[in-house]
């Protein structure tokens, strides 16, 4: 009999993993011994946060992020053919968004191996849905390009499908949410509306929409911050 592969959700960050996390996903990942992780120690980490006494030595983790070779991933499905349960777990968030686990979760389908996605926080959807933006039709574009000029031409394109009337939602790295957040401020219209959720699910949580006119009179502090930003 086949084991079943569940899709982990973890916390975005910090250690109130209670208030972020339902107490039935708690269990299922408290009982697993197999794990396919996006970093091994912030995975381990977590499953000692949860449980103090998890038995980390007696787990299986196998690694999958942008090193890991295509030709590698099938093998993290082994332990299901022998009818052990596996979770797929995110560095933060649920797993498949923004994240490698998808090439797993598309492997698994094809294997017809049983997948059971577990409830758990989203800074992509809860930015969403904070923004007081169009969440009937939005599009979700991940990490927009690092060099400026590539960076100034994305922005532009987006605010056009923005005012188009699709939310537009994208993210950046902690260390480059400042220089992001500057780009945006300097490159779309000023009647362009944008907001910027920082730090989602955290005790420094901020989440305000604004025109850009208005954010160039307020530009926050988001050095090092986990930032989702949503334009229309």
């Amino acid at each position: 009999m086949q084991g079943t592969v569940y899709l982990i959700p973890v916390t975005l960050g910090g250690d109130d993993y209670q208030n972020v996390i339902p107490e039935n996903v708690l269990a299922v990942t408290r009982r697993l011994r197999n794990f396919v992780v996006e970093d091994l120690r912030s995975a381990r980490r977590y499953l000692r946060l949860i449980d103090r006494q998890f038995p980390i030595d007696e787990t299986i983790f196998f690694e999958l992020n942008e090193h890991t070779a295509e030709v590698e991933i099938s093998r993290f499905l082994e332990p299901v053919g022998e009818g052990h349960d596996i979770g797929i777990m995110s560095e933060a968030g649920l797993p498949g968004i923004a994240d490698p686990g998808s090439a797993l979760i598309r492997l698994a389908h094809r294997k017809k191996i049983r997948i059971v996605p577990l409830s758990g926080p989203s800074s992509i959807i809860l930015a969403l849905i904070s923004s007081g933006m169009n969440g009937q039709n939005f599009t979700f574009n991940g990490y927009l390009p690092v060099r400026q000029e590539e960076r100034i031409s994305k922005l532009r394109e987006l605010e056009k499908k923005a005012h188009s009337g699709y939310a537009q939602i994208f993210m950046e790295t902690p260390y480059r949410s400042q220089k992001m957040a500057e780009s945006i401020l300097e490159t779309c219209k000023d009647e362009t509306m944008l907001c910027i959720a920082a730090d989602i699910t955290l005790p420094t949580e901020s989440i305000r929409t604004m025109k850009i006119s208005e954010w160039k009179n307020n530009v926050p502090d988001l050095n090092k911050r986990l930032v989702v930003f949503v334009l229309q």
